[in-house]
């Protein structure tokens, strides 16, 4: 009666939090493009990939649900209706083919549901349709750099990008380069990776010295960067905004300060972003080029 005791109140404490879930403000929901304080549930999803993994969580907890209460209800069962006092002879019984095989066939067949949407989840993933843009990301001690593969007269670029520090965001927010609910504390970098709003980005990812992990929520991409070889995923945001994400393999002493930030933009924005860059970031490495060689 202990045990029943325990697991009906656990149960109550289970249905509160639910009910609180229902209540709360949406102040509380996870945001979109980045957390938010005190936030519930996966962050929005802005592509196809993201859509289907919010759908699959959802179903994969409504199955859990089912099987967990399914469970309960048995355990309560057999709690009034075999203990001691309600069943003083104990059955002999020691094979019950029925049940045997019920027992064996419906796990099978949940494991068989559950997978039939994780396999397509797995092929939206993997096969990565024919892109708009390639991009190649490499994850360093402890930021990440980009470069922006020669396409015609676009690309052929890369960049650096470094997470701001308290005394830089709050300059920049103060410049109006950036917006202060565009520039959240510990995600804010110096150069954000623009790309266009519905476009497919193939993003090639490796690193330079650990294994580092690029993972961005709202896009519902997560993969490793090792050194030595390349990875690739892809993504499509179906909307325009700032969209954070972070390195979510501990990779040593600052692994917690080496954010993702994508601002998905216009087509128009984004060819002024491009013009702009090459020329911006061409120049910062051929203004590096010439310090190297000076110091040879």
């Amino acid at each position: 009666m202990r045990f029943l005791s325990r697991t009906l109140a656990t149960v109550a404490a289970s249905a509160l939090a639910v009910a609180t879930t229902a209540i709360v403000s949406d102040s509380a929901l996870a945001g979109t493009g980045m957390p938010s304080p005190w936030q519930m549930n996966l962050q929005g999803a802005v592509t196809e990939v993201a859509h289907y993994i919010h759908w699959f969580h959802d179903w994969l907890n409504i199955i859990i649900a089912v099987v967990t209460l399914f469970v309960l209800a048995l355990l309560v069962y057999v709690v009034f209706r075999f203990n001691e006092k309600a069943n003083p002879v104990p059955s002999k019984t020691t094979h019950n083919a029925l049940l045997e095989v019920a027992w064996t066939v419906i796990p099978v067949l949940i494991l068989v549901v559950i997978a039939i949407p994780s396999f397509r989840l797995l092929k939206l993933q993997l096969e990565i349709p024919k892109a708009d843009i390639t991009m190649k990301v490499t994850g360093k001690q402890w930021y990440w750099s980009y470069e922006y593969a020669q396409d015609g007269n676009t690309g052929g670029f890369g960049f650096d990008s470094l997470m701001l520090d308290e005394k830089q965001r709050a300059e920049a927010i103060a410049s109006k380069k950036i917006a202060a609910d565009e520039a959240p504390r510990l995600l804010a970098v110096d150069n954000e990776a623009v790309v266009p709003v519905g476009k497919i980005v193939r993003v090639q990812v490796t690193g330079a010295d650990v294994i580092h992990k690029f993972t961005v929520p709202s896009f519902g991409i997560k993969i490793d960067a090792i050194p030595g070889r390349l990875n690739e995923t892809w993504f499509k945001a179906d909307r325009e905004g700032i969209y954070y994400g972070q390195c979510s393999f501990i990779c040593g002493q600052n692994h917690a300060y080496m954010p993702i930030a994508f601002r998905v933009v216009s087509q128009e924005r984004y060819a002024a972003w491009l013009a702009e860059s090459k020329q911006k970031f061409a120049n910062a490495g051929d203004a590096a080029g010439k310090v190297a060689a000076a110091g040879e």
